[in-house]
């Protein structure tokens, strides 16, 4: 026989199973329901900071929630076997399995998936932010208009302190995209104009941001294949958020996003699949629990301008 079970909690959802009796089908129901559950992985002493294991998309769908602001990096998909130089050693790029080339319909696919969750949970006022370079972010931009998003701008991180070329046949890579989009091209969004102005010697900040890329400093509890600095992400967040905000990011990595949010009064909810990324991510947390460390990785954020002195 076959039964209908609901089960409701913050988010209803209907179960069609197959069982010999309506106790059954609910047993089962309950059963299957426990074991996709979100896993929460840790949480901050303040509940500032949130990490939780799994799929972003599979994740997303299980709660809901309206986000402030995303900041996503996903996959770049160039772990082809190609080589770079890092601290003067040649080292092959290769990310692992998840960063691997792929079809661009493939791409297509993956980055609508994402994309479609993350907007599915943000607010009718809410900007994402997602960084690539050319390798993805041509599709990124196709799939955020085919949603309806509305692209604000897109930022050109210029690298202050890029790698060689160590094969001499190109122009050095040095720079990254980061795009800007609001959710609803009708809805206003938030811009601290006010601030970037003063934080850029009273001048209009231009789409233009050159910054370091990751310091040593920044791999205190170890380092993520794909890290982003801390002054990238603490200016993203200033521009596009007030205190107390909520922040996604759906492919949580190292948690950067959630460190330069807990340094200025803002909440994060981080997913990630992996064990190795979700352990550096809460060393990372305990890390600006101690007090020095707090107050040092603010002032390094002052020294390059994405801090008030």
């Amino acid at each position: 026989m076959d039964f209908r079970v609901t089960i409701t909690e913050t988010l209803s959802r209907t179960e069609h199973v197959k069982a010999s009796s309506a106790k059954k089908a609910e047993e089962a129901v309950r059963y299957r329901y426990r074991n996709l559950e979100p896993k929460l992985f840790y949480k901050s002493p303040n509940n500032d900071f949130t990490l939780v294991k799994g799929d972003c998309v599979d994740t997303l769908s299980k709660f809901k929630f309206g986000f402030d602001m995303v900041f996503a990096d996903p996959p770049y998909f160039l772990s082809g076997g190609g080589i770079s130089c890092q601290n003067g050693k040649v080292v092959c790029v290769n990310k692992g399995e998840w960063d691997k080339p792929t079809t661009p319909e493939a791409m297509d696919r993956f980055n609508f998936r994402w994309l479609s969750a993350c907007r599915d949970h943000m607010k009718d006022d809410a900007t994402i932010w997602i960084s690539g370079t050319h390798h993805n972010i041509f599709s990124v931009q196709q799939q955020l208009l085919k949603l309806g998003f509305k692209i604000l701008n897109v930022i050109t991180w210029a690298k202050t302190n890029p790698p060689p070329n160590i094969t001499c046949r190109y122009f050095t890579y040095s720079t990254e995209f980061v795009i800007w989009a609001r959710k609803s091209a009708k809805v206003p969004h938030y811009y601290n104009y006010e601030l970037m102005k003063q934080l850029n010697g009273d001048k209009q900040m231009t789409d233009v941001w050159r910054l370091p890329a990751i310091g040593r400093w920044e791999k205190s509890c170890g380092k993520h294949p794909t890290q982003k600095p801390l002054p990238l992400l603490a200016r993203i967040i200033q521009a596009s958020t007030k205190e107390g905000a909520w922040i996604l990011d759906p492919f949580a990595g190292s948690s950067t996003t959630g460190i330069a949010a807990n340094l200025l009064d803002r909440s994060y909810l981080g997913l990630e699949i992996e064990n190795d990324f979700l352990n550096l991510s809460k060393a990372r947390r305990e890390e600006i629990e101690n007090i020095s460390i707090r107050s040092e990785y603010e002032e390094r954020l002052k020294k390059v301008n994405v801090m008030l002195k």
